[in-house]
């Protein structure tokens, strides 16, 4: 790192454990920070606002792994569990008129107007899945509410977005449960990776021999019309993109907005005031405790400066996204206070930045908003039934939030 090579890089943690104390400890070594993969692969995460929304945009960094210098050369072990990352040969991966050509593919289909005409369908299935917590519940008057509502909300849109069959989507639900995790071992990552690809190849013949209006019916439409258009591994790695990307965020979204208002009666009693929204509550639990921790993968085409650090080229970076979110510098010296009448001059970058911005983003903002406004409607004195410190979290520095949500929605009987 040029003029910061005495810096010891930061070792992640697998499990991602302290997201928010870790987050706020490379904030203040740079912007652009030395870290330990697991594995022991060196990496680089831009973890401030500013330059980590300049990077995103640059011009001189790739998305494809060709440019992975440490990969290309051979030294990364075999079965890494992050390689799927680097190697999946879809729009997440791939720069300039190939990401154009494949992530057109997808939003030639999912359109504003059509996102949007989702919202009643979201609204009844979120009435369904509130209809029975008071089962799930039981006497104690406490329910998981990631599993039994955070979870199965978008898995049911993604699902039906895709025509993926109900019985389907409880195993393409396992596999990306699994592969979200950065504590795996070569095996099971494997497992995971194969196993996802097996299902959706299923779903691809399925939808092949009985096309509906779905996307994935779409996507399997444009290879076989045109196998320029999208190869037999573009079309794996979309549909992944698609299921993985589809809910991951939102349940998360939802998980960490609910986990904010309980630990911040002021901040709800706002809302139910008046004086914020329901979208305000999103907007800030984004910021605050944002869906994604740690991104991978970009290369810089060249030594790049970023911050004072110079990065260089090939290097694996990784975009904090959660870190970005609580930068002082960007969002004032309470960043690490959850605001809901937070009126930030910054545009988020909970959902990326620039070529590759999350083609869900207005998705998930809907469902999140529809399933709290809702939720809260529904159960008005929800509160968390062991206090937030004591949840466990995800095994990830990826995805950012908790592995249950119990909360109490009566007293019990």
């Amino acid at each position: 790192m040029s003029d910061r090579t005495d810096r010891t890089p930061h070792r992640l943690d697998p499990a991602g454990a302290r997201r928010h104390e870790d987050d706020a400890g490379l904030r203040a070594q740079g912007a652009a920070v030395p870290v330990v993969l697991p594995g022991g692969v060196p990496a680089v995460a831009v973890t401030r606002h500013e330059e980590l929304k300049e990077f995103l945009a640059d011009p001189d960094v790739a998305k494809d792994a060709c440019h992975f210098t440490a990969l290309r050369e051979g030294v990364i072990p075999d079965g890494w569990p992050l390689t799927i990352f680097a190697t999946l040969e879809g729009m997440t991966t791939a720069d300039g008129a190939d990401h154009r050509r494949l992530r057109g593919v997808v939003t030639k289909v999912l359109t504003p107007a059509r996102i949007e005409g989702l919202r009643p369908r979201v609204e009844r299935l979120t009435a369904e899945l509130l209809d029975g917590l008071g089962t799930a519940a039981g006497a104690s008057g406490v329910v998981d509410l990631r599993r039994h509502f955070a979870v199965p909300l978008p898995v049911s849109v993604i699902g039906e977005l895709l025509g993926v069959p109900p019985a389907m989507r409880g195993e393409l639900r396992r596999f990306s449960y699994t592969m979200a995790r950065t504590t795996l071992t070569p095996e099971e990552s494997a497992a995971a990776n194969r196993g996802m690809a097996e299902a959706l190849g299923r779903l691809a013949a399925l939808r092949r021999a009985e096309p509906g209006d779905d996307l994935t019916s779409a996507l399997v439409a444009a290879h076989d019309e045109d196998g320029t258009t999208l190869d037999d591994r573009e079309l794996t790695a979309t549909l992944l993109t698609l299921v993985v990307a589809g809910h991951e965020t939102t349940l998360a979204l939802i998980t960490n907005a609910v986990r904010a208002l309980c630990t911040h009666p002021d901040q709800l009693e706002l809302v139910r005031s008046g004086k914020a929204g329901w979208a305000d509550v999103v907007e800030e639990t984004l910021r605050y405790d944002a869906p994604v921790g740690l991104f991978p993968f970009r290369y810089p085409l060249r030594d790049l400066p970023v911050g004072g650090t110079v990065v260089p080229r090939g290097t694996p970076v990784l975009a904090a996204y959660a870190s970005a979110g609580r930068d002082e510098r960007a969002y004032g010296p309470d960043a690490d206070r959850f605001d809901v009448t937070r009126r930030p001059a910054n545009r988020l970058l909970s959902f990326g930045h620039g070529a590759h911005y999350c083609i869900g983003a207005q998705l998930a903002r809907l469902e999140a908003t529809v399933a709290l406004e809702a939720l809260f409607a529904r159960h008005p004195d929800l509160a968390l039934a062991v206090p937030d410190r004591e949840l466990p979290r995800l095994s990830s520095f990826i995805s950012n939030s908790t592995e249950v949500l119990p909360v109490r929605i009566f007293a019990p009987r």
